[in-house]
């Protein structure tokens, strides 16, 4: 994908809502989430790197109703992050109660 050197498209938040309907497809959430992606790099690069951290959790609670992921298998999913640098028993249970998509990858 070639990255943009100026700064990313303005839209205003009702433009084009007309022919939505009540939820938005996957493919326009996939859409929002390149452009959202793209300011956040922009932000970094350029401007203010405070306000692209505060972009990225955005992108992450738009990745997380992608896939159909909960705020608890997120909080599993980072308690485990936590607990591996430990080599208790706990954290092999709590690895395989977590869903496939969210196994940890090193």
């Amino acid at each position: 994908m070639k990255r943009r050197t100026g700064p990313p498209p303005i839209y205003l938040a009702s433009s084009g809502t007309e022919n939505m309907s009540g939820a938005p497809s996957r493919e326009r959430l996939l859409s929002l989430l390149a452009t959202l992606e793209e300011c956040r790099a922009f932000l970094m690069d350029k401007a203010s790197p405070e306000t692209a951290k505060l972009l990225s959790l955005a992108i992450l609670e738009l990745r997380m109703e992608l896939h159909d992921v909960s705020e608890s298998e997120l909080k599993a999913l980072c308690d485990l992050m936590v607990t591996e640098g430990q080599s208790a028993p706990d954290a092999k249970a709590d690895h395989q109660r977590l869903p496939s998509y969210l196994t940890l990858v090193k």
